[in-house]
Order: structure tokens, then C-alpha cells, then sequence
């Protein structure tokens, strides 16, 4: 404690900058400029603006005349003398928009900024480089409050997922660009099928609660604003490589025109991901492609986007049993229904290719418009050894084989999924100093077609023999209206309100072809908000409501049909920056009605699926920190603190001695894989000049698998370190060459981040069943990236 009081004091004896840049034209903040404070010509630090536009310097030894330089790619850079002479000195700073460039408004129509009454997080392109080794996008997000993550494999690659508050991926609003990516009929989040976009991501906004209002799934737990559209003036070209355990490849190739003719811009990439997979067969193979250009001009843009992906991994899912886990915590079940070695392609295949093309006009320096254009393809099947299967259970009648009836046989079966998603976006936003008024939406229409292949047979069936094909279509339309006004200096209002129209047209389920339905869902969702500003000091208050349509596995039944969720979001927060350290606190409160859970209970068509429950909330705290202690050391940390409940709920599980199935009732207990804390640390060393060292940690308290409170239920709490460095080379040989390892995981913890549990009455007594997703103990990647 006394050495942290020495530290502070010391850092805080030395000089200091604050600022703000913003645009000349209109006044508003600039995001991730770079600023560069030299003395008598050399350069003595470097810092990045934030998406307030506020930025600081630090630890300045001494006071006397320095030269700030601020640039951006889409403004006129700046460069003046200015004079320190009090220990914390402030600097306004503004630029000039560039004749040729403007803003990407398919994000900033959705993003929101300093002033909007929500809690956000912000990671820059130089965030989201230094973790990327290959891993999959949640494991970029690691670090930022309240997220969890988990992987199939263990390791990241491939399947992987992210929880925020304690909510999945089916209630976080995903865009790529503004375009919603959430699938339209799970509505999960699957990014393995785009291998490394990371590497083409220049920016990352997480809004935590229901958020501004966006295109897509309703946001229940965050949104994540994903940013691809990046301008870069000057010509590059970049190699980067990845090696470490589990055999993990990662091999990225990266290029661009820069500025052609004062007009044009062409950004291309090619990505391979390959690993093993700390679980046993837990094998991916991944490649993507990355192609955008274009056409700027003075007053517009027109863009065009291709990318995507194919992926080839062995199915993890099965988990491991709990009584394995100490002798084979890497076993995987998937294959091993084929008698003697697991079946060799027990896969899962999928192709997604994206097309995107976006047209930005401004009429004036107050008024501009936006509107992309959208389709997304996606064709792919798992493949699966099953014995022992019942020809009936495919359609089929007992075969008659040497003059006796066969009733079942082993095959190799192939689920698929052959869809399209397209649609278009829009917004109209007009800005004035002291309003900005932004109307927007769009429309998407899903069509899907599910079907089934046996492509093997013991007897019986003959190849390729389709058992079911069944299709079905979402569409979904919606408008938003976002106001922000300034009040006073200190004072800004925000409001917001979203019309979603969401029609369901579903042909059928596998295990149940003859069931329709035709559903239609009306939603209006407020925002309105408060936030205040003053100097160093930023608190904001905010009152929303979101509603959410159910999934298709909810819709499976005849009688029992799902209603909508909705969800009251309470926000309020505090934060304090200045030029050594920044802090800020964020209480909420999520009152949800009729949250659609998982109690165990069948439908009536047999099938397991989500029910209605009346009443449920989430009630917190988070708390995010970082100081700059001197010019060699840094740290930031998060800490959120949770309660997660439903206020009664009837558990069911089936009773194979009488039929049936068997129910219980439980009051206020935990919603599952909703843990009370979560945290982040981070801790950086700077050694040596253009090196790094970082001491990363995550903490994660208990986690229940079911919605009962049994902690014999329930995911070990673990704390995890891992340890990142890198060094940079410049004007060596290349441009820039950069040298990073990764060890995570570093303590050899064994510890499990996500499962499953069902029960049964069987015998007389109630048997328990828990399945754990164990994760890789100590491993490595290190690369090497070259810019030309």
C-alpha cells in the first residue's frame, strides 16, 4: 500500500498534458488520432485519442517548450509549439477534414459516443493486434468486463464462445460493418466460419445492456460493433506467422493500394489456421479471404466488400464426462460409435462468403446518408457415425435381407445446411453543434433449407438417400430515430426508439417434419438517457427496454409456443480521466419478463426446449481502472461483481421407471453460467524501447450448468495468468518487424470454462450426468509479423 502511495506521488510530481482534438468543421471529437509530443526534434512520446478525442501526456520530466504533432488518416495533420508551465497543462486541438475523405457512417450510426448514456468499451487496431495469434475473435475480448469465454478445442481455434453479464452469444448483437452477422434462426454467433477477421478489423465498440439501437437480434446481454472499413492513405503489405502448441498454425497475408489517384483504395487479405486442438481429434482447418476497394471522392464514398470463409473441424461437442476428468481430461466421444478407431471424419464443414457494398454521401457539413446493400451465402453439413440406428427412424421399412427383416444398421449420415441472408441498411444523420439527429434501419430476409444424406450404409439404404428436406424464412424489418442533445456545457440528453417487425415462416423439424409455423412479433424499443461532463468527469443514467423474438428450436411444438422476451435495462456510471490514471464504475439493473430458459421439460411433440419464465433479473457492478505509472510501466484492470436470478422456476427431468417426466419447483436461485465475479488484470513491463512485457490475468468465480443452484452443478471457479511479449524492429532489413510470444495459461491450472448436466429417475433413485469442456493447461504461439 505504501509503495503504491510512493508510486503515485512520484508520478504525479511530474509534468503533465491533457487535451481534446476535435474537427474545425463541426466540433466533434476525433477517434484514434495519433499525437506525438518531441523536444528540440526528438520524439518523446506517443499516444492515441480516444473515442471522446481525449488523450494525454505523462510523466513529462520537464516543463519548457515542446512540439505537438496530431494526425489522422481522414484529417489535415497539425503541427505546433506548445509551453509547459504548470504541472498539468490543457491543449485543445483541431484538424481539418481532408477534401478527399469521409466517415464510415454504417458504424457511427450504430457506435456511440463519449456523450451517449451507455457503458461501452473501445479497442483500437493496435488493441486488437497485439492479442491476435490466431485465436478466435472472443479470445480477443477476453479482457473487457464482464466476458467469459470458452472453446471446444480448448485452445481457441475453432469453435469457441463468449458470455457478457452472463449472456451468450444467442443474446449478443453481433455487425460486421453495421450489417447484422447473429444467425437469423439460432440466432448464435459462430466465428469460427470467419477465420482470422480479426486481421482486417481496425476497430471494436462493445455496448454492455441493451445498448443504442442497432440492426439484427435484439441486444440482451451486449452488442459488438465490428469495424472493417478502414481508409489507409499509403501503400502497405504485411506477412504474418504463428506457431505454438498443438501443432497451431497461423499464416496471414496482408496488402493494399494506399490512395490511387487521389480516389481509389484497394485492401486485400489471405488467411490459413490450422491446429490440433489440446482435446483429442479436436483437429481445425481454417482459410479466409479478405478483398475491399473503394471509390472516394469529396463528398462520397462507394465501397465493395468480399469476404470469407471455409472450416474443417472434428467435432468437440460431446464434452467430457465428470468421471474423467481426472484420468482423460482430453477424450473426446465424437467418432468412437464406429467400432474400433474413431471414425477418422467425424466433421464439421461449412463454407460462408460475404458481399457488402455500402454508398456514404454528405449533402453538407450537417446532413449525410448512408446505405449498404448486403448478402450473405453459407452452405455446410457435419458428418456423423451412428450405430445401430432404426430404419424408421429415417422413413424407411424394415428391409428384408436373405428372406429375414433387418431393423437397424449402422450408417454415416450428413446434416446440412444450405442458406441465404440478405437485406439492406440505412441511415440519415444530421449534426449540428448542439443536436444530432440520426435516422436509420433496415430489412433482412432469411431463407434456409435443411436437409438430410446418408451417404453409408451396413444395408439398407441406399447412398445418398436424403430422409428429410425441410425449408424455412425469417424476415425482419426495422426504423430507429436516435436524438442526442446538449443542454449546457455539462449536460447532454440522449433518446432512441426502434420499430421491429420479425415475421417467422418455419416448413418443419427434423425429428418433427409436420409441425408449421407462421409467427409475426411487434416490438417497440426506448432508450432515453442522461449524461454529464464536466472536465475530467463523465457520469451517465439511462433507462431501456429491448425485446427479443424466440429462436427456431423454441417454436418446436403444437400447444406450447414460446412469447417474446423483454428486458427493462437500468444503466448508471461514473468515470474520472486525467493524465495518469482513469477509473469509472457502472451499476445496472436487467428486470427481464418472460426469459426463455432451459427447465428439462418436453414439449408436445417430445421435444426438450426453452420455456417462459415470469420474472428474472440481473442486478451489478463493474469497476475498470488503469494508471500510468512512469514511461516503462502500466496497468488496467476490471472487476464486476454480479447477481444473477430467477425468482421461481420448475425444473423437469424424465422418470424412465413410471414415464414421464418429474417435476420440481425452485425459488430464487442463480441463473446459470452467470458467475457472481469476473475480472481482469493486466500489468506492462517496458524493458527496453519498442519492446513489451504483459502479465495478464482472469479470474472467474463459480458457474452452475443448470438453473437449480446445485453446486454439484457447477463450473469450478479458476484464476488463470498468461504472459505476452513482443519487440519491434524498425527500418531493418523491413519497415517493421515484430517478434511476440504468448504463454497462456502459465500455472498449468486444469480447469473446465463451459458444460452441460441432465438428470433421470432410473432404479429408484435420481442419477446426475455433467459434461465439462475442460481447457488447455500450459501452451504457447509465438510470431513474427513483417511490414514491408
Amino acid at each position: 500500500m505504501f509503495m503504491a502511495i510512493f508510486v503515485a506521488n512520484l508520478c504525479l510530481a511530474q509534468y503533465s498534458i491533457i487535451g481534446k482534438i476535435t474537427t474545425i468543421e463541426n466540433h466533434t471529437a476525433i477517434a484514434s488520432a495519433t499525437l506525438t509530443l518531441f523536444q528540440e526534434s526528438r520524439s518523446v512520446m506517443t499516444t492515441i485519442s480516444d473515442e471522446e478525442g481525449d488523450f494525454s501526456f505523462s510523466n513529462i520530466k520537464t516543463k519548457g517548450e515542446y512540439r505537438i504533432t496530431a494526425e489522422h488518416v481522414s484529417k489535415e495533420s497539425r503541427s505546433f509549439i506548445f509551453t509547459i508551465k504548470e504541472k498539468k497543462s490543457v491543449v485543445d486541438i483541431q484538424l481539418k477534414n481532408k477534401q478527399h475523405y469521409l466517415e464510415t457512417l454504417e458504424i457511427k450510426s450504430l457506435r456511440v459516443s463519449g456523450k451517449a448514456p451507455f457503458a461501452k468499451t473501445n479497442l483500437a487496431k493496435e488493441d486488437i493486434a497485439a492479442n491476435n495469434f490466431g485465436q478466435d475473435l472472443p479470445y480477443l475480448l477476453n479482457q473487457t468486463p464482464g466476458a467469459v469465454i470458452n472453446s471446444d478445442a480448448g485452445n481457441g481455434i475453432g469453435y469457441t464462445g463468449i458470455r457478457i453479464r452472463g449472456s451468450d452469444a444467442t443474446r449478443i448483437n453481433v455487425t460486421i460493418n453495421g450489417i447484422p452477422y447473429n444467425d437469423a434462426e439460432s440466432q448464435g454467433v459462430y466465428f469460427v466460419d470467419m477465420p482470422d477477421i480479426a486481421s482486417s478489423v481496425n476497430s471494436i465498440q462493445i455496448q454492455r445492456g441493451v445498448g443504442s439501437s442497432s440492426n439484427g437480434a435484439g441486444a440482451f446481454g451486449a452488442t459488438i460493433h465490428l469495424s472493417t472499413n478502414e481508409f489507409i492513405e499509403k501503400p502497405y503489405a504485411e506477412i504474418s506467422n504463428s506457431y505454438g502448441s498443438f501443432n497451431s498454425w497461423k499464416n496471414t497475408v496482408k496488402a493494399g493500394t494506399g490512395l490511387i489517384n487521389d480516389h481509389f483504395t484497394v485492401d486485400t487479405r489471405i488467411s490459413r489456421i490450422s491446429s490440433d486442438g489440446y482435446i483429442d481429434r479436436a483437429s481445425s482447418n481454417l482459410k479466409s479471404l479478405y478483398f475491399s476497394t473503394a471509390c472516394i471522392n469529396k463528398k462520397s464514398t462507394l465501397r465493395f466488400n468480399y469476404f470469407g470463409g471455409t472450416e474443417k473441424t472434428y467435432q468437440a461437442w460431446n464434452g467430457v464426462p465428470e468421471n474423467m476428468l481426472p484420468t482423460n481430461r482430453t477424450m473426446n466421444s465424437a467418432g468412437t460409435e464406429k467400432p474400433g478407431d474413431p471414425y477418422d471424419n467425424e466433421t464439421d464443414n461449412y463454407k460462408q462468403e460475404h458481399f457488402q457494398l455500402f454508398f456514404n454521401q454528405a449533402f453538407n457539413t450537417d446532413l449525410s446518408f448512408n446505405t449498404g446493400i448486403f448478402l450473405i451465402k453459407g452452405k455446410g453439413y457435419y458428418e456423423q457415425y451412428k450405430a445401430d440406428q432404426e430404419f424408421a427412424a429415417y422413413g424407411l421399412n424394415d428391409p428384408i435381407i436373405n428372406g429375414s427383416p433387418i431393423t437397424n444398421t449402422d450408417l454415416i449420415r450428413q446434416l446440412w445446411l444450405d442458406n441465404d441472408f440478405f437485406g439492406q441498411i440505412f441511415s440519415l444523420e444530421y449534426k449540428k453543434p448542439t443536436n444530432q439527429l440520426t435516422f436509420g434501419g433496415g430489412w433482412n430476409r432469411y431463407n434456409g433449407n435443411h436437409f438430410g444424406e446418408v451417404i453409408w450404409a451396413n444395408a439398407g439404404i441406399p447412398k445418398n438417400y436424403r430422409w428429410y428436406q425441410l425449408n424455412a424464412n425469417k424476415t425482419d424489418l426495422n426504423f430507429y430515430t436516435k436524438w442526442e442533445h446538449t443542454v449546457s456545457k455539462q449536460f447532454n440528453v440522449y433518446a432512441d426508439v426502434q420499430y421491429r417487425n420479425v415475421d417467422y415462416n418455419i416448413n418443419g423439424f427434423k425429428a418433427n417434419p409436420t409441425v408449421r409455423i407462421k409467427r409475426s412479433f411487434n416490438f417497440i424499443n426506448p432508450k432515453v438517457g442522461i449524461t454529464y461532463n464536466h472536465k475530467s468527469i463523465r457520469s451517465f443514467f439511462s433507462y431501456s427496454i429491448g425485446n427479443k423474438e424466440p429462436n427456431r428450436d423454441d417454436f418446436e411444438a403444437r400447444k406450447q409456443q414460446p412469447k417474446q422476451e423483454t428486458l427493462h435495462d437500468f444503466e448508471a456510471g461514473f468515470e474520472q480521466k486525467n493524465a495518469a490514471f482513469t477509473w469509472g464504475v457502472t451499476g445496472y439493473y436487467m428486470l427481464y419478463r418472460n426469459q426463455l430458459i432451459l427447465t428439462g421439460q418436453i414439449n408436445d411433440v417430445g421435444a426438450y426446449t426453452r420455456v417462459n419464465v415470469p420474472t428474472s433479473y440481473r442486478v451489478g457492478v463493474e469497476i475498470q481502472g488503469s494508471i500510468h505509472i512512469t514511461n516503462w510501466l502500466n496497468a488496467s484492470s476490471n472487476l464486476a461483481f454480479s447477481k444473477n436470478k430467477l425468482t421461481s422456476f420448475n425444473e423437469y427431468f424424465d422418470d424412465y421407471d413410471n414415464g414421464g417426466q418429474v417435476k420440481v419447483n425452485h425459488q430464487n436461485t442463480t441463473i446459470a453460467f452467470s458467475p457472481a465475479v469476473v475480472g481482469g488484470f493486466t500489468f506492462n513491463f517496458i524493458p527496453i524501447k519498442n519492446s513489451e512485457i504483459s502479465f495478464i490475468s482472469k479470474y472467474v468465480s463459480r458457474q452452475f450448468l443448470d438453473n437449480t443452484g446445485d453446486v454439484t452443478r457447477s463450473l469450478n471457479p479458476y484464476f488463470i495468468q498468461d504472459v505476452r511479449a513482443h519487440y519491434t524492429l524498425r527500418n531493418i532489413l523491413f519497415k517493421e518487424c515484430s517478434i511476440a510470444a504468448n504463454v497462456n495459461n502459465v500455472f498449468n491450472k486444469k480447469y473446465e470454462a463451459n458444460g452441460y448436466t441432465f438428470s433421470y429417475v432410473y432404479g429408484g433413485s435420481t442419477t446426475t450426468q455433467n459434461f465439462y469442456f475442460p481447457m488447455a493447461t500450459t501452451n504457447y504461439m509465438i510470431g513474427i509479423n513483417i511490414k514491408l
